[in-house]
């Protein structure tokens, strides 16, 4: 099971997601680095294991606000073997398309994004694609076919429980194990509530192929240890 580090980027820092209440968040204070740069903050987290991925929601760029690109792109040529997954907001099909074929970082998708089945249909056609299927404290978000309809799906699939995000409660075991039931296939990565290493075997005996994480790395409770039974 790969592990993925996460960073939440807004008004040019990282801040810390919780529980996906975007208008709350402020910029992260963490152990790994002083103040909260994106770069020192992905090189903080990046001296924590050997990740391969690290995925970036830019919020701003989520609001209609503009994003990060720049960053991005400084962050791509600092770490230049690491896979970066970003979520954008991105929901047109020539926006996805530019991305996967330019870069900065392969395109997440995001349901939250997504106004129809049919749009869903024609933005992952682009090819190369992450799916998020993003479920808030309401239920799932985005068209109700698409999170019914495994055929809709790309080969990877993020189930996103927002409200667990930074909450500490642990992962929606049951949600995944559902997911997974469905998915035939695909694999599947875990976001939101993990808080400790017996979280993550959890997860890796569901059969989860990977699992984002933020709070548990800034605050210690994932020791490097911990890390490196799934990193090497």
């Amino acid at each position: 099971m790969e592990l993925i580090p996460v960073i939440d980027l807004m008004g040019g820092a990282v801040v810390h997601a919780r529980r996906g209440a975007r208008d709350a968040y402020r910029p992260i204070e963490t152990p790994l680095c002083a103040g909260a740069g994106p770069l020192d903050v992905a090189d903080g987290l990046l001296a924590l294991g050997a990740f391969r991925t690290l995925y970036i929601a830019d919020l701003d760029a989520i609001a209609g606000k503009g994003g990060h690109d720049a960053v991005l792109g400084r962050l791509a040529a600092r770490h230049p073997a690491l896979a970066l997954w970003v979520d954008a907001g991105e929901a047109n099909p020539e926006a996805l398309a530019r991305r996967v074929a330019q870069g900065p970082g392969r395109p997440v998708v995001g349901s939250e994004s997504l106004a129809s089945p049919d749009a869903a249909v024609e933005a992952l056609a682009a090819g190369g694609g992450v799916l998020s299927l993003d479920y808030g404290p309401e239920g799932p978000r985005g068209p109700a076919e698409l999170h019914a309809r495994p055929s809709l799906w790309p080969d990877a699939v993020i189930v996103m429980t927002l409200a667990r995000v930074g909450a500490g409660e642990g992962p929606d075991l049951d949600r995944l194990g559902d997911i997974l039931a469905r998915a035939e296939g695909r694999r599947v990565y875990a976001a939101g509530g993990v808080r400790d290493a017996a979280d993550l075997h959890r997860l890796a005996d569901l059969g989860i192929a990977g699992v984002l994480l933020a709070s548990a790395l800034h605050d210690g409770r994932l020791s490097r240890q911990d890390i490196g039974a799934f990193t090497g």
